[in-house]
């Protein structure tokens, strides 16, 4: 008797026999129990998982002597015929060569006749999303109202290719793909069978290269066999599939985590080296991420997973390395680099950019905590003008490790952020003694030009506030409804500090701050904007005996009273604000133009 290869030695004869499709096999049993047969099925899912072999089960049971049963007699003749691929009955059509309309006008033909021995006529269409659109609408009324005593069952792998029309005339069942659990336990049955001797890793490695196909599985054993004999180890199977070893993806994966840039890249060399698949290396290092994310989402949940007792362990291990988010942005990458793997001209320089980008995405930090932190900056003066220091989590690594880069986001005091004074200004005064409460416009120009000294900036938007009282030791500064907007920009706790500061140095210690949106009061006039130096030409002409421009009188200029007074503005001092220097640092990013 000629060899037959162990997928079709070990084909599944009965639904008990078939691996990983129960929710299949289930509902075809207790359809035959309770003698609700439809018409017409279709079974869809990936190649190797068990359509055609589902489809035969099924005409067995429905052809054999007594039938339709479940529990048929194996040696049944009629099981025989349909098993050897002889029975009149059951009707094996490849919808691939037999696509056309005559073949369907043929079949509807012959289906009217009654079967030859058994209770139904069984048409078994194979890839049957390959008939042409004619094809299929001269099937449409023979399926939709066949016989009595004929029966449809279609297998395909792209169900999306049927038509509708089809689809809605025929029961579908999909097909999962096999956990490669289930696949590793039916290898070891069979390789027992055949009395050859496999470890475990390579049962994994196996399962792990056919990718849920219990038919790739098999034939790759069969394989095997031929090719090592009666024993059959991991590096066996890793040379055939051109796969990674497990330790060397949970060795590239930590490295990741580290930071290590030096391994990751000398790791990704060796396996190219080596003749490894780049394409199923990336794939099964986006598969261990993503293992490493439900790990840690699911709080250690092993059902969610497909892993080796191995793979567990560095899961637990590696789990901790990270943030959820760091993991999401990785996984990102990795995916990104997937699709763009088929059309690079050089895999290799394409996997190593991708190691980079995944080893950067590890320790960035995401655009929504970065303006999460910049509100809570801009909003913490509520906490009392004490500042918070935010950074992102930080997570243990060991000292072999690679240290990560860290950010901070704390805001620094006004004392050391603030810009030493231009030399053009004047040069700070001792402090004067405390001004009276009662006496608030006094307070207030004190202050402001104290400020002024130190952030000119900040200066800047006190020109439009006014004081509105200082009770209990309280400074209230309004707004008025015109400069609300400004009430977002200067209520923060690094202005609160500064304000609080040169109150001290006024002579009250202890002070708080608090911004309000409130009217002027009448005959409220704004401090006069800070000097501004003489310019070059002004001094020439004054040093050439050049008469300078007399003053306006203010009396013959009664618009200019009306027209606010326009407030300093110099670029510099913009550049040097440590709150604009802050959020260039944190965004990157750089001043292209600086507009008053």
């Amino acid at each position: 008797m000629s060899y037959q290869v162990i997928a079709r030695k070990y084909r599944p004869q009965r639904f008990a026999d078939v691996v990983g499709q129960e929710h299949v096999t289930q509902t075809l049993a207790n359809a035959i129990a309770q003698k609700r047969i439809a018409h017409a099925y279709l079974f869809c899912g990936p190649r190797g998982t068990g359509k055609t072999t589902i489809a035969r089960i099924f005409a067995k049971a429905l052809n054999c002597t007594g039938g339709p049963k479940i529990d048929f007699d194996d040696n049944d003749p009629r099981v025989q015929e349909i098993t050897d691929g002889r029975a009149l009955d059951v009707l094996e059509i490849d919808g691939a060569s037999n696509n056309g309309v005559e073949q369907v006008r043929e079949l509807r033909e012959t289906c009217k006749y009654a079967p030859a021995n058994s209770p139904f006529k069984i048409y078994i269409i194979d890839e049957v999303h390959m008939l042409s659109t004619a094809a299929f609408n001269a099937l449409l009324k023979t399926l939709e109202e066949p016989p009595a005593h004929v029966k449809f069952m279609f297998a395909t792998t792209d169900p999306e290719k049927v038509l509708p029309t089809i689809l809605s005339r025929c029961q579908r069942y999909d097909l999962r793909r096999i956990p490669a659990a289930l696949i590793t336990k039916h290898l070891a049955e069979i390789a027992g069978k055949e009395k050859v001797t496999i470890d475990a890793a390579a049962l994994h490695a196996i399962a792990r290269g056919a990718d849920g196909g219990m038919r790739d599985a098999e034939s790759t054993l069969d394989q095997l066999i031929s090719f090592c004999g009666d024993k059959i180890e991991e590096a066996d199977v890793l040379s055939m599939f051109g796969l990674a070893a497990q330790g060397q993806i949970l060795k590239l994966s930590r490295a990741v985590l580290a930071g290590d840039i030096s391994t990751a890249l000398t790791q990704l060399d060796e396996l190219a080296r080596g003749g490894k698949d780049l394409g199923r290396l990336l794939g099964d290092l986006l598969n261990h991420f993503r293992n490493l994310l439900i790990y840690q989402v699911s709080k250690g949940d092993l059902k969610l997973l497909e892993a080796s007792e191995a793979e567990v362990a560095a899961l637990k291990e590696q789990a901790g390395l990270a943030s959820t988010d760091a993991f999401t942005r990785v996984l990102e990458v990795l995916a990104d680099a997937e699709l763009r793997l088929r059309d690079a001209a050089s895999k290799k320089i394409l996997l190593e950019v991708t190691l980079l980008r995944a080893i950067e995405a590890r320790s960035a930090l995401s655009l929504d905590a970065v303006l999460k932190q910049l509100n809570q900056l801009r909003n913490q003066g509520d906490a009392g003008g004490q500042a918070i220091s935010v950074a992102p989590v930080k997570t243990p690594i060991t000292p072999a490790e690679r240290p990560m880069r860290k950010f901070d986001f704390s805001e620094p005091s006004p004392a050391a952020s603030a810009p030493p004074a231009p030399k053009a200004f004047a040069p700070v005064a001792p402090p004067a003694p405390a001004a009276p409460t009662g006496n608030l416009p006094e307070l207030w120009s004190r202050l402001v030009d104290a400020v002024g000294r130190v952030s000119p900036f900040t200066r800047g938007y006190l020109i439009d506030a006014h004081p509105v009282s200082f009770e209990k030791n309280v400074l209230v500064i309004g707004y008025d409804p015109e400069f609300a907007d400004h009430l977002g920009l200067v209520d923060n706790s690094r202005n609160h500090t500064l304000l609080a500061t040169k109150l001290a140095e006024i002579g009250h210690h202890g002070a708080m701050i608090k911004f309000v949106k409130a009217e002027a009061p009448a005959g409220w006039e704004r401090p006069a904007p800070a000097p501004a130096p003489a310019t070059a030409p002004t001094a020439t002409k004054a040093a050439s005996g050049t008469a300078a421009p007399k003053p306006v009188d203010s009396a013959a200029a009664p618009a200019a009273e009306k027209k606010p007074a326009s407030v300093a503005f110099n670029k510099e001092d913009f550049k040097n604000d440590p709150l604009i220097k802050k959020a260039l640092e944190i965004f990157k990013g750089t001043i292209v133009e600086v507009r008053a």
